[in-house]
């Protein structure tokens, strides 16, 4: 029974995070800070960055633990998994070089505020539309390529696999939101992006040209 009770309190814990990170970055949100804050929403990203950081470490640090063993793959089978885990790693480099890593962490915005140049309509970020690189297999490519470094660990235990689960979860939810305002930014050329690429398993990856 504790480990039912644990379980449900990773899952609140999760959903919890999940609904204060969608609410922060929602574009109603952002609008509203801008009335108060001006350009200085500038700063914001590198904000919500932190805090999400900051609230995940939290969320680890306070949530149950149900360590309960599942496997430990022994040699050979852990450096297959392992070397599945660095493919990851540099899938997650090369989704963040087409989207530019500075805007993303939120860099950028902070350098065109000290300069003058910042574009207060762009809200917290300056949106792009690219269609390269792993963009053009799946949508998320970084949520794919992250699923994927946390799948092929080794050395799993029940508490490991109650958050793969809820990080999932969080991704595919996350996705909707994320291309609700990437289609009202967008418009039809979004749209026509979703009828043509997967959203997160590039299932059709050996179908493009």
């Amino acid at each position: 029974m504790n480990l039912v009770f644990d379980i449900l309190i990773i899952f609140i814990l999760f959903a919890l995070f999940g609904y204060s990170h969608s609410i922060l970055a929602s574009r109603k949100f952002k609008k509203k800070l801008v009335e108060t804050v001006g350009d200085k929403i500038a700063f914001y990203r590198l904000f919500y960055n932190a805090i999400s950081v900051i609230s995940f470490i939290a969320l680890l640090a306070v949530s149950p633990k149900p360590v309960k063993p599942l496997y430990d793959l022994s040699n050979p089978y852990d450096l297959i998994f392992f070397g599945i885990q660095i493919i990851g790693l540099a899938g997650i480099v090369w989704a963040v070089k087409v989207i530019d890593g500075m805007e993303f962490l939120g860099i950028n915005q902070i350098r065109r505020y000290l300069n003058g140049t910042y574009d207060i309509n762009e809200l917290d970020e300056h949106s792009e539309l690219k269609i390269e690189g792993p963009f053009k297999y799946c949508r998320h490519p970084i949520y794919f390529f992250s699923t994927l470094i946390l799948l092929f660990n080794p050395a799993v235990n029940l508490w490991y696999l109650v958050m793969v689960i809820n990080i999932a979860i969080y991704f595919y939810i996350g996705s909707i939101f994320e291309e609700r305002k990437l289609e009202r930014v967008f418009g039809v050329k979004y749209t026509e992006y979703k009828n043509d690429v997967p959203r997160i398993i590039p299932y059709k990856l050996f179908n493009r040209k």
